[in-house]
């Protein structure tokens, strides 16, 4: 995820600092990922470093606001207009440690994938939940929550059905055909 990118396409609107930053970003993305405000500041600084963003001075509570400048807006913009690069797909912690598991001796893979079964079929009660709750609203911020919640559930259907795919290939390993 571009913490970087976020934080720019935020300041799109109005300067901000960074506390309001990651209100802002956890309001928009349902808090779905929470974000550390150190990571909000380090990532200020270095967009600012970039010449992408302006310190604009401190609020009367002792604030600085930071503004977009108009190479950090051609910035955001090619971000929205570029596709999300598939060539270097994210490591997956789960995919490595059943990896690791099957190759390792003493490593019960069956055990890890039933518990991670149970984690991820009650991430998906909840995240069901929360969308049925959301759905009932309509407002754009509403409507922001319920894509990021419909990527995290069918992301999340998608993993209990690989981790079935999984329990069925350990199986067939634990019983070759005759």
């Amino acid at each position: 995820m571009s913490i970087r990118h976020s934080l720019l396409a935020l300041l799109q609107d109005r300067p901000r600092y960074g506390y309001q930053l990651r209100l802002e970003f956890q309001d928009r993305t349902g808090s779905s990922w929470p974000l550390n405000i150190g990571q909000v500041y380090t990532t200020l600084d270095r967009l600012e470093r970039d010449g992408l963003v302006r310190k604009e001075g401190a609020d009367g509570a002792g604030h600085v606001n930071y503004s977009i400048t108009p190479e950090g807006q051609a910035e955001v913009r090619a971000w929205f207009t570029s596709p999300v690069s598939r060539a270097n797909p994210p490591r997956n912690e789960l995919a490595i440690k059943l990896a690791l598991g099957l190759t390792l001796p003493g490593v019960d893979v069956g055990a890890t994938i039933q518990a991670q079964r149970a984690v991820s079929i009650r991430a998906l009660q909840e995240y069901t939940k929360a969308r049925r709750d959301t759905a009932a609203m309509q407002r754009h911020a509403d409507t922001a929550r319920l894509l990021v919640l419909d990527s995290l559930i069918f992301q999340t259907e998608a993993e209990v059905r690989w981790l079935d795919l999984c329990e069925a290939r350990l199986m067939q390993l634990a019983n070759p055909p005759l």
